[in-house]
């Protein structure tokens, strides 16, 4: 039932985005096609869940400073948020969960662009008080690229992401041979990498997964999966951020940090 049902909503998606193809501007094609996987997100995922786009901040951002605008925001309702008005809002890094970028086409600039936006976005510092947690925990904000259409084979996706990484002189992370220790590890980029219609490529530390240890046990150094394939990559992204939004945890965001640089002097103290 599930899979069917996603599988349709797939082919859905990938028939309405031809809708905007008329129209003149760029804008005009992309972000209707934003809305579209946004709409599908809100209507199949928990309503503990708020749904957003603007910029995320944390306790060391700066007015004016130069940010990334994320398509889609997936942030915990509970916690506050800034607005900024027409529908934009900052939010607080410590209540966001996951982060969509949403591509017409997935090129290689194009994921080039998407990774320095969740690259920005993985290095802000949470500042959070925990008491407990049960369930799984990604081990940073789960982030997602999505496109209507890209290469044929997404090995070719898989490519672009090693010359990303040569190109920018990043150290990936060392991987346990054991999916248990590789969810605390987290990605330097995306987590998941999702074209409509032609597949999938997925950092390996989710307990969504086709793989084994006993694959991991071959060769620890193996990190992404690659998959591609007409049907269950809408799935996939429906599947991972299921699970990312279900683990439970008594945490609440500490605003002292954000206080650091206010100075009252005209104040009395009284007995």
């Amino acid at each position: 039932m599930l899979v069917e049902h996603i599988n349709a909503y797939e082919n859905k998606l990938l028939a309405i985005s031809r809708i905007p193809d008329n129209s003149g501007h760029s804008l005009h094609k992309g972000t209707p096609r934003e809305a579209f996987i946004k709409e599908f997100l809100q209507s199949h995922l928990s309503e503990l869940i708020g749904f957003g786009n603007g910029e995320i901040i944390d306790c060391d951002s700066q007015p004016n400073q130069q940010r990334n605008q994320v398509d889609i925001v997936l942030y915990k309702k509970n916690y506050p948020k800034l607005d900024f008005g027409g529908g934009i809002n900052g939010f607080f890094v410590e209540s966001v969960v996951a982060t969509i970028e949403v591509k017409s086409a997935l090129t290689e600039g194009e994921l080039t662009a998407a990774f320095n936006s969740i690259r920005n976005t993985k290095s802000l510092q949470r500042n959070m008080v925990t008491s407990f947690y049960t369930g799984y925990q990604p081990p940073g904000i789960f982030s997602c690229i999505v496109a209507y259409d890209g290469p044929a084979n997404m090995s070719t996706v898989y490519g672009w992401i090693n010359r990303y990484v040569q190109n920018n002189n990043i150290t990936m992370p060392s991987m346990a041979p054991d999916l248990k220790s590789r969810m605390n590890i987290p990605s330097p980029l995306a987590d998941l990498i999702v074209i409509l219609g032609k597949g999938f490529v997925q950092f390996d530390n989710s307990p969504i997964t086709f793989l084994s240890d006993a694959h991991r046990a071959q060769d620890p150094t193996k990190k992404w999966l690659v998959s591609t394939g007409q049907d269950g990559n809408l799935l996939m992204l429906f599947s991972h951020l299921t699970v990312a939004l279900s683990g439970v945890s008594a945490s609440w965001m500490n605003v002292i940090p954000y206080l650091a640089n206010v100075q009252r002097s005209n104040f009395d103290f009284f007995p």
